[in-house]
């Protein structure tokens, strides 16, 4: 993900910063849909990504993703 781009987007529902996921949150994310999630940010709270398909974030909040514990 472009870094200057990563920098203005922020979550569509709380207005939190948004980063590039790591493997445990992807896996995470993966459990929680029942199908691989590649890449995705996440939520500065950590709570919820957003899914980036082809390099596009899909910043829409039915496309969200919460993550269980």
């Amino acid at each position: 993900m472009d870094p200057d781009l990563l920098e203005i987007l922020c979550c569509p529902v709380t207005r939190q910063p948004l980063r590039c996921a790591d493997a445990p949150t992807l896996e995470r994310a993966r459990t929680t849909v029942g199908h691989s999630v590649a890449e995705a940010l996440v939520r500065q709270d950590g709570l919820v990504v957003y899914p980036v398909v082809r390099g596009i974030p899909l910043l829409i909040p039915e496309e969200a993703i919460a993550l269980c514990d």
